[in-house]
């Protein structure tokens, strides 16, 4: 079961307080306006909702909430973690570029065979100095991915969905794609961003460009990214998939040029007490009669 919110906030009543419901549904979810479903975890959203007649808040442990958003409950309102994962995602973000040029997985390979390479010195590493990196879906995490990447020496050109000062639209990628070394992706998957790397989105990069995916599987369309990937043009690195997990024996797996890491751009040590600061802030204004934040649907409280 899950732990109910009350040793930390004393004035909270356990019975209107939810926090995870891991296995089946707690005997007090008939009782809880609030809910903080487990991180990461697969809930049965429909079943869980049916047991919680005086539900009204959700609070997400996550920035996406696609999930969770086609079952929520007339009335209820659904609030995401925006600014949880800003260090963690982009943290992973900057850890996959440099491993990937500097060539990591090659060198834990050869580790594991006790393997020096005969050409150590004789083919340059690629170095993240001197390159212009494209963030596709500056929010939060992008502000905070282009913070890390300030001592890098790199240009960062920004992308949103609405323009704005320093801050370009979506329309205008086919005129930036061809001039970026690296691009990041970190879009919610919406209508609008699935599938929107397609294969003439992947033909607009330059050669040798770096795709990294730290938002959503489905932002890519994977068999066009193998496609690519098979011409030896381009690489990438990827945090999430389509699908996901992937399986084995998937030919994402042994494509060339692609760096995998299995879905990790949040849970990092960073993310527990981010994620403790936004819930106990957010049960501190739902119980005081204060607005939310992050409000993502239904009214707003």
């Amino acid at each position: 079961m899950g732990d109910v919110v009350k040793a930390s906030l004393p004035w909270a009543d356990p019975e209107r307080v939810l926090r995870g419901v891991p296995e089946g549904v707690a005997a007090q979810a008939d009782g809880a306006e609030f809910y903080v479903p487990e991180y990461m975890g697969t809930v049965d959203f429909p079943a869980v909702f049916a047991t919680m007649p005086a539900l009204k808040v959700v609070q997400l442990q996550t920035a996406g909430f696609e999930g969770v958003l086609p079952h929520l409950p007339e009335g209820v309102t659904l609030c995401n973690a925006r600014g949880v994962h800003d260090a963690s995602t982009a943290e992973l973000a900057v850890g996959l570029i440099l491993a990937s040029y500097r060539r990591i997985p090659r060198a834990v390979r050869n580790q594991d065979l006790g393997v020096w390479p005969g050409d150590n010195y004789g083919e340059m590493d690629d170095s993240l100095a001197d390159r212009t990196v494209l963030i596709v879906g500056y929010g939060s995490i992008g502000e905070a991915l282009e913070r890390r990447l300030a001592g890098f020496e790199c240009e960062v050109v920004r992308v949103a969905r609405r323009p704005r000062e320093g801050v370009h639209p979506v329309s205008e990628l086919p005129d930036l794609l061809p001039r970026a070394d690296v691009v990041v992706l970190l879009t919610p998957a919406t209508d609008e961003t699935r599938g929107m790397v397609d294969a003439k989105f992947l033909s607009q990069l330059k050669d040798g460009a770096l795709l990294v995916n730290v938002a959503r599987g489905v932002i890519v369309n994977t068999e066009a990214l193998i496609a690519e990937l098979a011409t030896g043009r381009i690489s990438a690195a990827l945090d999430v998939t389509d699908p996901e997990p992937l399986p084995s024996g998937h030919p994402l797996w042994s494509a060339p040029n692609v760096l995998i890491n299995p879905h990790r751009g949040g849970a990092s040590t960073a993310f527990e007490p981010r994620v403790a600061r936004l819930v106990r802030a957010q049960l501190e204004r739902y119980v005081r009669g204060e607005a939310l934040v992050n409000v993502v649907a239904g009214p707003p409280r």
